[in-house]
C-alpha cells in the first residue's frame, strides 16, 4: 500500500498531538511531534540562559542552533514517542508552565523555524508520517496527501490544558493562567511573521469540542482511508 504524509495542524491544546500519536499507531506509520520540538529548543534557551525576562537573546541562540539535536524515541514501556534535546529525555520537562510561557517567542525566530524545518523535512522523507503542529500543512508539508486543522472552543482547551497539568502533579497553576496563556499564544501563533497558524486551503477542519476520543478516531480514519483509495 502506498504510503502518505499527514499533516494536522491547528490551536493549542486541542489535543492535536493525542489525536496524531493515535492515529500513527493505528495505521503504523512514524509520527512526529513538531511542536515538542520548538519546546525542546525553548527549553534549551532556559537552560543556557539565553533569556532576560521573556527577551529573547537571539545573536547568542543563532550561534548555538546547530549544536541542537533533537530526535525522537519510543518508549518501550508506555509505547509512545519521547522528545529527547541533545541525548537527554525531557519529554516532561517541555510541557510545563516556564517552557509554555517562552515557546511562542522562540518558534517565531526566523533561523529557529528554518532549522526545524529542515530536520522535519529530513524526518519526513520517506512518507508514512504524522506530523502535528502549526505550520505542518501550510509550510513544512504543503504537498501533504491529507491536511486536518483542529479547533475547539478557548474555554474547552483550557479545561483540557489544565487536566493535563493536574495528572502531571501541578497543583498550583489556576484555570485563569491557562486561558490567558492560550490566548496570548493563539495570537502571537496566529500573528507571527514566520509560519503564522493558518489552515490551508486544501485542509479538512475538524471542531472536536464536543465529540468523543473514539468519535475523532473514526472520522480521522475514514478520511485516511479515503485518500488511500484515491492513491490506488
Amino acid at each position: 500500500m502506498k504510503k502518505i504524509t499527514i499533516a494536522i495542524d491547528g490551536f493549542s491544546s486541542c489535543g492535536k498531538s493525542t489525536m496524531a500519536k493515535d492515529l500513527a499507531k493505528k495505521i503504523d506509520y512514524i509520527y512526529i511531534d513538531s511542536g515538542a520540538m520548538y519546546r525542546a529548543v525553548t527549553l534549551f534557551c532556559i537552560q543556557n540562559g539565553l533569556f532576560d525576562g521573556n527577551v529573547l537573546n537571539e545573536e547568542k541562540l543563532k550561534k548555538q542552533i546547530a549544536e541542537i539535536e533533537i530526535i525522537f524515541k519510543l518508549n518501550k514501556d508506555t509505547n509512545k514517542p519521547e522528545t529527547y534535546l541533545n541525548g537527554v529525555n525531557v519529554e516532561e520537562r517541555i510541557r510545563q508552565m516556564d517552557v509554555s510561557n517562552k515557546v511562542s517567542i522562540v518558534s517565531a525566530v526566523t533561523f529557529v523555524r528554518e532549522a526545524m524545518v529542515h530536520q522535519q523535512q529530513q524526518m519526513g522523507k520517506a512518507k508514512g508520517i504524522v506530523m502535528d503542529g502549526r505550520d505542518i500543512g501550510t509550510v513544512v508539508f504543503p504537498d501533504a496527501e491529507l491536511k486536518i486543522f483542529v479547533t475547539a472552543s478557548p474555554q474547552i482547551r483550557a479545561e483540557r490544558r489544565l487536566l493535563e497539568l493536574r495528572n502531571k502533579g501541578d497543583q498550583q497553576t489556576t484555570f485563569e493562567e491557562v486561558f490567558e496563556n492560550l490566548k496570548e499564544r493563539d495570537y502571537k501563533d496566529q500573528n507571527r511573521a514566520e509560519g503564522p497558524l493558518r489552515k490551508a486551503d486544501d485542509a479538512l477542519e475538524l471542531d472536536n469540542s464536543h465529540i468523543t476520543i473514539e468519535q475523532q478516531m473514526q472520522w480521522l480514519l475514514d478520511k485516511f482511508n479515503h485518500v488511500i483509495d484515491d492513491e490506488k
